[in-house]
């Protein structure tokens, strides 16, 4: 039971995180960069990426108390997000995303493309489903297997070429699209069974 409840939990942060996704943007955001400047980049984005999804993480279902916000409200909220950010990946991202400010890669890198709100509501979403120590493990997997992955960026796209890393994406906009209805789903079904009380 607890294997399971970490797969589901790690399986649900790695879709949203679409890392193989967001591979193509970053190699186009540095390509004019040395080597130590790539480098550079993949390593502040990713830490302040993880700050910030940590600090969700943390605080997230403290933030629902002082906003008067239940659980089943933010599922319906969260799954209508996750379904507009993965119908945006299927369709196609949007321009403005391409466009880095700075030479740090923080922003869109870091924020909104690693840590965004499908990440955001995923990780607290898991927080209530799977605990804090899951959710946390699980979080910390993925952004190593994720900065893992930018600091070797040339070699994976090298291997699954450009077209391969689009239709990761797509895949995984597809999934994360199944995950959102669920939780619209279930977050009407628990509202309907509370006003039933």
């Amino acid at each position: 039971m607890l294997f399971q409840s970490f797969a589901l939990t790690f399986t649900a942060v790695f879709v949203a995180l679409d890392i193989i996704g967001t591979l193509p943007m970053y190699i186009s955001m540095t390509q004019d960069m040395s080597r130590d400047g790539r480098v550079r980049v993949a390593n502040v984005s990713m830490a302040v990426a993880l700050v910030v999804a940590f600090l969700f993480v943390i605080l997230g279902e403290r933030v629902f108390h002082f906003l008067g916000i239940t659980l089943f409200d933010f599922r319906i909220a969260g799954g209508l997000v996750l379904l507009l950010v993965s119908l945006v990946d299927l369709v196609g991202r949007h321009e403005a995303t391409n466009r880095a400010s700075g030479s740090t890669g923080i922003v869109p890198l870091a924020v909104p493309l690693i840590t965004g709100p499908g990440v955001i509501t995923t990780l607290i979403l898991q927080v209530s489903n799977a605990g804090y120590l899951i959710t946390i493990v699980a979080l910390l997997l993925n952004y190593l297997l994720a900065w893992i992955l930018l600091r070797n960026s040339g070699r994976v796209t090298a291997l699954i070429g450009r077209d391969g890393a689009v239709v990761i994406s797509k895949i995984a906009a597809l999934l994360l699209s199944a995950i959102a209805v669920g939780m619209i789903r279930g977050g009407i079904l628990e509202a309907i069974r509370d006003a039933g009380r």
